[in-house]
């Protein structure tokens, strides 16, 4: 706290050396308190939590020493004033930022910030604001970030989004004390014809695909069919156990009657005696 209090008291080149009107001021102040005690010591004595520090200023003028704090500290009456800074990690919302993309598309985006202060010196004296200056650096940073971006990169990229923006309010922060944590996108809001659009596109680019999916399987089955029917050609009983795997799986389905017509061997064997007879007898 004193490299930081040393640091700003350079930057501002405040004089060393109190002034007339100052001195007097603060005698009096300390008369008074000798007056008023025992009363007076319970305006003077001033406690802050563990998460707090107390910036003191004495008639406009930063008091040596740092932020005060966690725990209680001593203020004169009359010429000391003090405020409170809170150390804990605030949240905020980004409101929705509508912003053209690089490629030419509106877009509306809303995100999440997380920060806290770092050093409560500089959030007091450097900024009116720290709060408000953060939100609204948030918003103009995060319509920056999306006009260098394209659609694809905001809709599929958002962790690299996020980083960006957290990096560059860090930077812009840091001279007013304030240590920017983190950065989520919430949401990213499309208008409804380019949703329409891209929906209609994902819907082609699925046919597409069952298309090419219904086709290679058509190509398999008819190559797994080919094959069945080498294998049945160079076997005559696949054939018969084929027809017979048939019967039995129409049997097992329907409740019906099956007559059975003779092997096909034996019809072969006729057919074959039948051409070898009227071979030997030809026709006058």
């Amino acid at each position: 706290m004193w490299s930081s209090y040393s640091a700003l008291d350079t930057l501002e080149e405040r004089p060393n050396s109190m002034g007339c009107v100052e001195f007097v001021a603060t005698l009096g102040s300390v008369i008074l308190l000798i007056i008023t005690m025992p009363f007076s010591l319970f305006w003077c004595f001033k406690v802050v939590q563990e998460y707090e520090r107390a910036v003191i200023f004495r008639l406009g003028r930063l008091r040596t020493g740092g932020a005060r704090g966690p725990g209680i500290f001593f203020i004169l009456p009359c010429v000391d004033s003090y405020c409170k800074v809170d150390l804990r990690t605030i949240s905020f919302d980004v409101p929705p930022q509508e912003a053209l993309t690089k490629d030419s598309v509106t877009v509306t985006v809303d995100a999440v910030v997380y920060y806290r202060i770092q050093d409560p010196l500089k959030a007091v004296v450097k900024v009116t604001n720290y709060s408000n200056s953060t939100r609204l650096l948030a918003m103009t940073t995060l319509r920056n970030i999306l006009g260098t971006r394209n659609l694809a990169e905001i809709l599929s990229d958002r962790e690299a989004i996020s980083h960006a923006m957290q990096t560059s309010l860090d930077v812009a922060t840091d001279p007013w004390g304030v240590k920017v944590e983190r950065v989520e996108i919430k949401d990213v809001s499309l208008p409804q014809q380019l949703q329409r659009a891209m929906a209609a596109e994902a819907e082609a680019s699925r046919e597409a695909r069952a298309k090419v999916i219904a086709a290679e399987g058509e190509m398999k089955a008819s190559r797994a069919l080919k094959e069945a029917s080498d294998v049945i050609n160079e076997s005559p009983a696949a054939l018969q156990l084929r027809y017979l795997q048939t019967l039995n799986n129409i049997s097992a389905e329907k409740n019906s009657t099956i007559i059975f017509p003779l092997p096909i061997d034996i019809l072969s064997y006729f057919l074959q005696g039948r051409g070898g007879s009227s071979s030997d007898h030809p026709m006058v």
